[in-house]
Parts: structure tokens; sequence; C-alpha cells
């Protein structure tokens, strides 16, 4: 479980370098990546909505920064 957390924020964040190099440069690396391919391009998008979720899901089901409070 705890490497299935970490894939997705690993996910999470290189889509999030992705989206700033889009907004500095105007190039978007996961067009580049999935060279044009509509479909790879959408399934990618998906994996990111897909680690999103399971993220939420892990800080309300296991609350991991109860102790910190």
């Amino acid at each position: 479980m705890r490497i299935t957390t970490l894939i997705c924020c690993g996910f999470l964040i290189l889509f999030g370098l992705g989206a700033t190099f889009y907004a500095l440069f105007g190039v978007d690396l996961l067009a580049l990546v999935t060279a044009g391919n509509r479909y790879l391009y959408r399934a990618l998008l998906s994996l990111a909505g897909v680690g999103a979720l399971w993220l939420l899901f892990f800080l309300i089901a296991f609350k991991p920064f109860k102790i910190l409070s």
C-alpha cells in the first residue's frame, strides 16, 4: 500500500512539473512523450486522475497526519 502511494505521488509530481513546463515555455511534454497519440495522451491523463483519487482515499482512510495534531 505504501509503494502504491509513493508511485501515485511520483506520477502527480511528474505531471505537475510537466504542467509547469507547459505554463512557462509553452511546450507540452506529455504530447511529446506520447508522440501525438491521442489515446495514449488520454490514458496518461486518466492515470493522473486515478493517482489523485488514490491519494485522497489514502488521506481519508488512514489519516497519516493524525499524529501531528
